[in-house]
């Protein structure tokens, strides 16, 4: 008990603080004039406004502040100015390889997710028997440990063992060729990679599309059958328009997920003569070689990127993306 009494000190202290500024942002707020109930709401919130603050707002411009800076973590951070950034740019052998593998990786990833979330969708959307098991059975990968998910793509790709190759063997073997060394030749890394992110078909992506479809009306499909459509001209004039608000989301997501992946790339070793991802170049710059301020100046260089990809998203959707009631 005596090993426990310092911390729970320190949660009654912090709780403690918590509600004395709550208590405080609804007296100041109604001595101010403000409604009852508008003061209350504002000091409810104020713990997840202080959460924001300091395990979000305070990191994010720390990391801006430690990009201009030489930072070892154990001494110290020295001012630089753009220093980080130039040697990232003209010197870093790693950046431009990282750059161009993550991006393809996202180009291709994300539209083969997109389309095959929906293709389940669709398959599930259908009224045949045991459709539960069958959505059950197709979300489960959604609930797996993405580290055992890993390990377990690494064993289906391993070029001796692997079940992948094992299947491949007897086609190769027509032509007199070895089977793919997946994660040892660059020529294999980010065709391996792009099969392993279409496991992400199935899960949360197909939920969202299947409410989607769902919610198509019905009354759209009985007048464009009334028009003579057939089955592809419904889902091309029909399914397809009505979904788009969905298949933006999903694009939006895709490309911020997939810019940012690690854990996959973590736990299979690819060969680094393929390159590596944004993520793990910024993981091994600051928390095995202790460059703080280089790997914070990646950092803000892939949130760039990210951003400029989904500000033209957004941009673009004026095009594309039907929302019923909206003036056109």
């Amino acid at each position: 008990m005596q090993d426990y009494l310092p911390t729970f000190i320190r949660f009654l202290a912090v709780a403690s603080g918590i509600g004395l500024t709550m208590a405080a942002v609804y007296t100041g707020l109604r001595a101010l004039g403000v409604r009852g109930e508008a003061a209350t709401g504002y000091a409810l919130i104020m713990p997840w406004v202080l959460g924001f603050l300091i395990w979000t707002a305070f990191p994010i411009f720390a990391s801006l502040y430690l990009s201009f800076t030489n930072y070892n973590v154990i001494q110290p951070p020295t001012w630089i100015g753009l220093q980080n950034y130039v040697r990232i740019f003209t010197k870093d052998i790693d950046f431009w390889p990282a750059i161009r593998i993550t991006i393809l990786y996202a180009f291709f990833s994300v539209p083969l997710g997109i389309a095959g979330s929906l293709l389940v969708a669709i398959l599930l959307s259908t009224n045949i028997r045991g459709l539960g098991v069958y959505r059950t059975i197709y979300y489960l990968p959604s609930i797996l440990p993405a580290v055992a998910t890993a390990l377990l793509w690494r064993w289906l790709f391993n070029p001796d063992a692997g079940l992948l190759n094992n299947l491949l063997r007897p086609i190769f073997g027509l032509f007199d060729l070895s089977p793919p060394n997946w994660f040892g030749n660059p020529r294999y890394v980010l065709p391996a990679f792009i099969i392993i992110s279409l496991w992400g078909i199935a899960g949360s992506n197909m939920v969202i599309f299947l409410a989607a479809l769902k919610n198509v009306p019905r009354h759209l499909y009985e007048a464009a059958e009334i028009d003579g459509a057939n089955a592809w001209a419904r889902f091309w004039s029909v399914t397809l328009p009505m979904i788009t608000p969905v298949i933006f989301l999903q694009l939006v997501m895709g490309i911020i997920g997939a810019l940012q992946i690690f854990t996959v790339a973590a736990f299979i070793r690819a060969t680094p003569a393929a390159g590596k991802f944004m993520n793990i170049l910024i993981y091994q710059a600051g928390f095995q070689q202790f460059r703080m301020g280089y790997a914070s100046a990646l950092a803000w260089i892939l949130f760039a990127l990210i951003l400029a990809l989904t500000l033209l998203v957004f941009r673009s959707s004026e095009a594309w993306v039907y929302y019923e009631g909206a003036r056109r």
